[in-house]
């Protein structure tokens, strides 16, 4: 399942964020390290279904499918909020970024209004500037790997000097704990002309450099711009935009007071949707309805909360990842026990249907005939390469 971590200081709304995902009560107050053990839970990406294009009724098993949108889930980390030196150790700053280092990608929740001070401590709206807070996580991230580097620097002299390793494999027995692969490390090292240098001759310089381009390679980072009900954050916005930052405005506790009134059937509301409607008017106080209209006109201004765009951004946009639908019977939509396009899978642009085949089941890998385009009424070979919205049917030898 793909993971995606979310990281940056205290009382940013990291956690508010995480509940609004996942639906998972997390403690959520405004003192820093409120979160003290990475919060795992499962959020969804949402796609149109194919179930409205072929005409049936759906009942999904590894995903859900509500009014024709289908939700396919992906891990969520949470972590404590990260502080100046976190790669250290300062603030338990090591243990979550370890945590954080099996993320596919990283989400950086900011603090669009500049409310909180570089440790996250409360502050004045407009009083701290956001961009100074993305330049930290970066740096942070980078020395993180940088450390890693110096702590293991005479393990890699010994397997590159003494026992002939190649330098990206010596490298790669390092980082291979924290989800990088050795390709992201060859590609660093090409970028750098550190690939016939010897390690003996490197700079401090070279080996940060190394991280930092390693962490571009292999973490890549989406910034969330939160808090966007408070009026100076569009400012920010702007300027986080013009600075060259890729960032998705996000209200997360839009999203999560949303989410929970739709659970207690007040409004209905489909995560990603641009608005909401109230179904239940008898349970709505009048505090709620002031609030309810503030996030309404947000909404429309941004349509909708940001979150589920978020997410989708990280999945679809950045990993460049498609959905897949397998069925056992081409002509009914089936699984074998009855299920009408009972599973959606996320694989990576560019999978073949035996990679696919693969990753269902190594079985079905080895044994693969072929496989039916269920929408074209075609037979697809091994090596046919998937694309979005694909339902297929893969045969096997008997």
């Amino acid at each position: 399942m793909i993971e995606i971590g979310i990281v940056g200081k205290p009382n940013v709304g990291k956690s508010t964020l995480f509940s609004a995902l996942t639906m998972h009560e997390v403690p959520i107050a405004n003192y820093p390290f409120t979160t003290i053990d990475a919060n795992i839970g499962v959020g969804f990406v949402r796609v149109d279904c194919v179930c409205h294009e072929f005409g049936v009724k759906d009942n999904p098993r590894n995903s859900c499918c509500i009014e024709g949108k289908r939700f396919i889930p992906v891990k969520v980390i949470d972590t404590a909020g990260l502080v100046p030196d976190a790669w250290r150790g300062r603030g338990l700053g090591n243990q979550f970024l370890n945590k954080i280092s099996m993320s596919d990608v990283i989400i950086h929740v900011i603090d669009l209004a500049g409310s909180t001070d570089i440790e996250g401590k409360p502050a004045p709206p407009g009083s701290h500037d956001p961009l100074e807070d993305i330049h930290f996580l970066e740096r942070e991230l980078v020395m993180w790997l940088y450390k890693i580097l110096e702590d293991n620097w005479h393990s890699l002299e010994k397997s590159y000097f003494h026992r002939k390793i190649e330098l990206s494999q010596a490298l790669y027995s390092i980082y291979s704990g924290v989800k990088i692969d050795i390709q992201h490390i060859e590609s660093a090292l090409e970028k750098l002309d550190l690939k016939n240098k010897k390690p003996s001759s490197w700079t401090r310089e070279d080996k940060i450099n190394l991280a930092k381009y390693i962490l571009i390679n292999s973490k890549p980072i989406l910034l969330a711009g939160n808090k966007l009900d408070i009026p100076i954050s569009e400012k920010n916005l702007d300027r986080i935009k013009d600075a060259g930052y890729n960032i998705i405005p996000i209200s997360a506790l839009a999203e999560l007071t949303l989410r929970k009134l739709a659970n207690d059937g007040v409004i209905r509301y489909i995560p990603g949707d641009s608005n909401f409607k109230v179904i239940n008017s008898n349970a709505i106080t009048d505090r709620m309805e002031k609030g309810l209209t503030i996030i309404s006109r947000l909404m429309q201004k941004f349509n909708g909360t940001g979150v589920q765009s978020l997410i989708n951004y990280a999945v679809f946009k950045i990993l460049d990842m498609i959905v897949v639908y397998p069925v056992r019977d081409p002509n009914k939509l089936t699984d074998r026990d009855g299920n009408v396009l009972p599973d959606a899978y996320l694989v990576k642009r560019g999978t073949t249907l035996k990679e696919f085949a693969g990753i269902i089941h190594s079985d079905l890998a080895k044994n693969i005939l072929y496989g039916i385009d269920v929408r074209r009424k075609v037979r697809i070979k091994s090596d046919y390469v998937l694309r979005n919205n694909d339902v297929i049917s893969i045969v096997t030898v008997k």
